[in-house]
């Protein structure tokens, strides 16, 4: 796969959102989600919005169906822990969820800390009733997401797309402290 190829699914996710009429991006800030973040930040159709924690992402996604918008949350697999509880009002009162989730904890990864949620990421959302959907090449980005997107919106389902630590870049130690 070309550099350039693998440096396109943030654009082609961005597609996905903007076609699928996806008008509220909301996120913790993460490396993985750099750019895809910067081209909805761009996107005068789309209000990004910042967390302070994941859970308030689901708040929004409710706050914007009942609103009558659809919306997306960013967030990194170490962030799924902090949603267990809000996806039981998601699942129990059928709001759509449209989740992009960045994975750590798995191949290569350079802190240890990010392992043990990197690892439980697809069972925990699995147990709470999420569908999940796995990246792994940057031509499944496009595809990908827009399954998940209509999933969500025309079933009222909770779907999290999971994009893999070696699409969104392995980092190390070394690489955090020459900055």
């Amino acid at each position: 796969m070309s550099t350039k190829k693998a440096a396109d699914w943030p654009l082609a996710i961005h597609g996905v959102l903007a076609g699928n009429g996806i008008r509220q991006v909301s996120y913790v800030p993460d490396a993985g989600h750099k750019r895809l973040i910067e081209l909805c930040q761009s996107d005068k159709g789309m209000r990004t919005v910042v967390l302070t924690t994941e859970e308030e992402g689901l708040g929004l996604v409710m706050g914007a169906w009942l609103a009558g918008d659809k919306s997306a949350v960013l967030m990194q697999s170490s962030g799924v822990g902090n949603i267990i509880n809000t996806l039981a009002t998601i699942k129990e009162c059928r709001f759509p969820l449209l989740m992009l989730v960045t994975m750590r904890g798995d191949e290569g990864e350079f802190n240890p800390w990010q392992v043990p949620m990197g690892q439980a990421t697809q069972a925990v959302l699995e147990a709470m009733g999420v569908v999940v959907k796995r990246i792994t090449t940057a031509e499944d980005a496009e595809p990908v997401v827009n399954a998940a997107a209509r999933l969500a919106y025309n079933s009222y389902a909770a779907v999290a797309v999971l994009i893999a630590q070696s699409l969104i870049g392995i980092k190390s130690f070394q690489d955090q402290t020459s900055r």
